[in-house]
């Protein structure tokens, strides 16, 4: 069995080196800091860009983190285990504490996946508001429900499990993995499924995934189409295999998982996911109605990383929470 409970895949030769991402700027640093020791309350999305300011401003007057600034995003024991009884934190000594922090599992990912994901955890004020508040309903549940070793099962369902959906399981799975939390595990599903759009494997190939067909096929939809059955792979021991298909597809939890409603149509058509033990309505605008415009592929690489900044932003902040609760080392 693979990571994910689901079938093995072979190890990928075309996987790149490991190494961590290059020297990033004071800011980024003392960004990713805060994202990895700052007390969880402080980083939902919607208070993203107070801490962007507050950083910015204190470093620009020095390379370092004061208390009087540190004290509004950080818990007071925290930080000064962090900065030796509570001196200021330079940006030299926030990055040797990533270094030390980074998770195995992010380590693991093709490092052009990882650089992406980098950027995106840059850009968490771009989400959405009413995607902020599903994405606190998303880390209660992780975290209530999150136990070392266990896979964890959450479900992506739009209607055609085209396009949203697998955009999703994804972009969720990379999120999982560059926050050191594999063990949540994401999956998509359809309620009328036809096949993965070519265009949703192409976007997702650009930021360093790679994604090929296995030469099988899965069930055709009612349209009749092939529905080629593909393997993704985001790093070394990081895989799964994806094509279109009902949400209570075998492959699939058939119980206890969440269920992200990625789309209105599917919000509709299930007012009730069976099996299920939380069901999220998430929904996102389909990037299929730019299919032909002369700028399709920049809409798919919108919807792509407006999913991706929800997924990383959650994964980061239901980490922080099992951290604080002593549930995750």
């Amino acid at each position: 069995m693979g990571l994910f409970g689901l079938a093995a895949l072979p190890p990928r030769l075309t996987a790149e080196p490991k190494r961590l991402s290059e020297s990033p700027s004071p800011f980024t640093t003392a960004l990713w800091f805060a994202h990895h020791f700052a007390a969880p309350g402080a980083l939902t999305a919607g208070n993203d860009r107070q801490l962007k300011l507050k950083l910015t401003a204190a470093l620009n007057k020095s390379p370092e983190l004061p208390w009087e600034v540190a004290n509004e995003f950080f818990d007071k024991g925290v930080l000064k285990a962090l900065g030796d009884g509570g001196a200021p934190i330079s940006v030299e000594k926030m990055g040797h504490l990533l270094r030390e922090k980074c998770p195995q599992s992010r380590k693991d990912m093709f490092v052009k996946a990882r650089l992406h994901a980098d950027l995106l955890t840059t850009q968490f004020d771009m989400i959405e508001d009413a995607h902020q508040k599903r994405a606190e309903e998303l880390v209660a549940w992780v975290v209530e429900h999150y136990r070392a070793g266990k896979p964890l099962g959450v479900i992506a369902v739009c209607t055609g499990n085209t396009r949203r959906s697998m955009l999703s399981a994804t972009m969720g799975n990379v999120a999982a993995a560059y926050y050191g939390l594999p063990d949540v595990c994401f999956y998509s599903g359809g309620t009328d499924p036809d096949a993965i759009n070519p265009r949703t494997v192409a976007t997702l190939k650009e930021i360093g995934l790679e994604i090929e067909p296995t030469g099988k096929e899965a069930t055709r939809g009612k349209k009749g189409g092939a529905n080629p059955v593909y393997s993704v792979t985001w790093g070394k021991g990081l895989a799964t295999r994806e094509f279109s298909k009902v949400y209570s597809d075998p492959l699939n939890p058939q119980s206890g998982f969440a269920a992200l409603l990625v789309c209105s149509e599917a919000d509709t058509a299930c007012p009730k996911v069976t099996g299920a033990a939380v069901r999220i309505p998430l929904p996102y605008l389909d990037p299929k109605s730019f299919d032909g415009a002369p700028f399709e592929s920049a809409k798919y690489a919108e919807r792509r990383d407006d999913i991706g900044r929800f997924m990383l932003s959650a994964m980061m902040q239901a980490r922080r929470r099992l951290e604080r609760d002593g549930t995750h080392k």
